[in-house]
This record gives C-alpha cells, structure tokens and sequence, in this order.
C-alpha cells in the first residue's frame, strides 16, 4: 500500500471515521431514528440453569400466569396475587414451555419474510437464553422493533450510505482546508480486498461494511505507523441497531449463549447476536410500564426515559416550571454527569424545603436516573406525593420522552415519541395474528 503524507493519512482517516460515527444507518426507512446513547446495562443475576422460567417486565406476573403456575424467578413475594390451590399434579405453563412458546412464535410471525425459520429460531433462543416469558406482547414487542429498525433484513441496506459518508467527508475537509477533490485521490490507494478507499466508500452498503472499513483503515494507520489512537466510532449494528458498548456490558453481567469468534462487537452484526443483544436491551429489564410502547421508546431514547419524563413532568407541576420531558434527569458530559445543573435538578433544588431533603440526597437520588431503583427513592415519592396532590389525582408513571431525532438521514421532523407510536402499529399488527 503506497504511503501517502502523514498529516494528510491522519486528516483523512479522522474525516472518515467522524463521517462513518454521524451516518450511522437504518435499513428500512431513510427517515427511521438514531439509536439511543449507551445505557447501563440492568439485568437480573446470572442464571445457574439454562432453563426458562421468565423474567417479569412490564406485565405483572398475574398477566403471564397460568392458575398454579409457579410465579417467574425474581418475582419477590410481595409482588404476587392470592395463588389458587394447585393440583398435586400440573403441566408447565404456556409462558414456560419451549414446545408451546415455538408454535406461538411460529403464529406471530409475518407469513412472507426471508429465512422465516432462522429468525424464529434466533428469536427463540435469545428468550430462552435470557429467561423471558414466551408471550405474545413479548414475541411481538421483539418483532415489531426488528421489523421497524431493519425490515427482516439480518444485515440491512441503507440506500445512499455512500453517498452520505461522502458528505460528512466534505463537510471535515472544508473545516481542514482540503478540496475534496485532494481527498479522492489520496483514497484511491488500493486496499486489501483489490479496490480503492475510494471505491469501497462509494459502494458502502451497511454497517457492517463501515465497520470493517474502519477496522482495515485502523490496522493500515496502526502499521504505518500513524499517530493516531481512536476508539471504533462504529457503536451500532445488525438488524435490531443495537449498541455495541450494550452488547459488551450485556455479555459481562448476562452469559452470551453462544461460540465468541471474533469479539462481541462481531457477534452484534450477525444476525444471531444482533437479535440476542436487542431483545436483551428491549426486554431485559424490570420497569413497571402498563403498556408496550413505553419500552419502545425506552428502546429508542434510553432504559427508563419514559419513567423519568414523567418524573420530570410532576417536577414541572410542582415547581412551576418549564422542563424538557428528555428523559435525561442530570446533564451529562462523556457518559458522566457534568457539574452544571440540568433544568431537572434546578427545579427540585426550588422545591427541596417543600420536599423536606437536602441536597445531598437530592443528589444522590438522582444519581439513580438510570437505574431501575430510582423510583423507589425518596426524591421519586416525595416528588409525585406533591404532584398528585396538585393535579387532584394520579399522574401518569409513564410519559413518552420529547427528544428531536437528528441525522444526516433524516429530513423531516421525528421524535422518539414517532418512533414509539410507530413501533406500537406494528406490535398491534403482530398480536392480530394469534
């Protein structure tokens, strides 16, 4: 591979990188959404078995029961309704059992779709693996986010991704003073496959090619010795668009069914992997939403945004003030919470007398936002006690987040809350066809 100036190799491969970050893609939809920033991964303890026994999520357990069925693991005690006496002698409930979990996938599945058999399969074995209730408002809630983030397609295609890499290129040339004309032709060294950086841009078709792209440019810097030290900006990938640090923290708290080859990252772009590690970020968490589409959004905007707009939302009545319904209770900076107070925090400093804390618990409970325990703190009770009692009955728990969905693919106005409702037509769709 002929070496071109060094200063100009580190130019471009960071005007490449930076564009392959920003053009992320989605298969079906030219208009569909980003994918959400990494959340922390909240999974419950590792299984000492492989078998199914269910997972509670947004449905209580009485949803999912058969009459003196055992409750799942991790439904504490308390959370249970009065149990009927059960035969000396009962069968595995249907949320239970493999053979009728199979047949009600094979009921909920669209007729006409690629390979229909290989994803029912891969579906199946991430709810088996990750202990998840074999229902239908869980098949199809999985169905819905793979059909809306990548229309069946294991490895989807974003028409003119080549195209928009391009132009993101463009746009980091001119801040640096290059033509992009320099730029082409300093790409048109040849790369391990045969054909030009150049050509291998303009024949980008999926993520996965993108990632690959970065890696060979990577190795390439690596051994010529570049001075550069970049992290992969590739951070979503395969047919649900999952995040790769998800995956990765994901496999750590959670055991990964199956052979690694190649690293997790590999893993999210197959379809197996990347079908595992979405129903793992859809589902695998407690929350107490009453319907679907919360999770949806949650999918779209981070676990637990839709329980957090809503908090923001009874902070807004009690303070009597404007807050953003994002989701995000604390501004962030790096994945970190950053020392400027967000409109949140602002706002229940305002009303911490009335609240009877004091800033350090308000602090730490916040802290919390991103946990499945935040809203049993005392800041989320106190907080909607007052609430509720302003609005003269209970508010909402569950509120779909406001955020403006951007990218370069994108040209017109789209919230998670679309994404949500949109994802909601296709989960109703999936249940009509039990």
């Amino acid at each position: 591979m002929p070496r071109f100036p060094l200063p100009l190799a580190a130019t471009l491969l960071a005007a490449l990188l930076a564009a392959c970050a920003s053009a992320g893609p989605r298969a079906a939809d030219p208009d569909s959404p980003e994918t959400p920033a990494e959340t922390p991964v909240d999974v419950p303890p590792a299984p000492e078995q492989a078998e199914p026994d269910g997972l509670p999520a947004d449905l209580t357990p009485s949803d999912y029961r058969q009459p003196g069925a055992e409750p799942p693991a991790g439904v504490p005690p308390e959370a249970e309704p009065p149990r009927p006496v059960a035969p000396a002698v009962q069968a595995t409930p249907a949320w239970a059992d493999p053979q009728q979990g199979r047949a009600l996938l094979a009921r909920l599945l669209p007729r006409k779709m690629p390979d229909r058999a290989g994803w029912s399969d891969d579906i199946f074995n991430a709810f088996k693996a990750l202990k998840i209730p074999y229902t239908a408002e869980y098949f199809c809630a999985a169905a819905a986010t793979i059909e809306q983030e990548s229309t069946w397609q294991a490895d989807p295609v974003v028409p003119g991704l080549g195209k928009m890499v391009w132009g993101q290129i463009e746009q980091k040339a001119h801040a640096k003073g290059l033509p992009l004309t320099l730029v082409q032709a300093a790409l048109l060294v040849s790369s391990r496959d045969g054909r030009s950086y150049k050509a291998r841009i303009d024949a980008l078709r999926t993520e996965r090619e993108m990632n690959a792209l970065f890696e060979e440019m990577a190795d390439e810097a690596k051994r010529l010795g570049l001075p550069l030290s970049m992290a992969n900006p590739i951070r979503t990938g395969g047919p649900m668009q999952v995040s790769i640090a998800f995956a990765a923290g994901h496999a750590k708290a959670w055991p990964y069914p199956y052979p690694i080859k190649d690293g997790i990252r590999h893993e999210v772009f197959t379809r197996r992997g990347g079908v595992y590690f979405g129903i793992a970020n859809l589902l695998h968490y407690r929350v107490n939403y009453g319907e679907m589409r919360y999770r949806f959004a949650d999918y779209n905007a981070g676990r637990f945004s839709s329980r957090n707009a809503a908090f923001q939302a009874a902070v807004a009545r009690v303070s009597k003030r404007k807050i953003g319904l994002d989701g995000d209770l604390l501004r962030y900076e790096a994945g970190v919470p950053s020392s400027a107070p967000s409109d949140t925090l602002a706002a229940v400093r305002a009303i911490a007398g009335r609240l009877g804390l004091g800033a350090a618990a308000i602090e730490r409970d916040l802290a919390l936002e991103k946990d499945g325990g935040f809203d049993q703190t005392a800041l989320y009770r106190r907080v909607f006690e007052l609430a509720d009692q302003a609005a003269g009955k209970p508010l909402p728990r569950a509120v779909l987040p406001q955020i403006r969905l951007k990218s370069p693919k994108i040209t017109r106005k789209l919230t998670t809350a679309w994404f949500a409702e949109r994802v909601e037509g296709r989960y109703r769709t999936c249940l009509g066809r039990q």
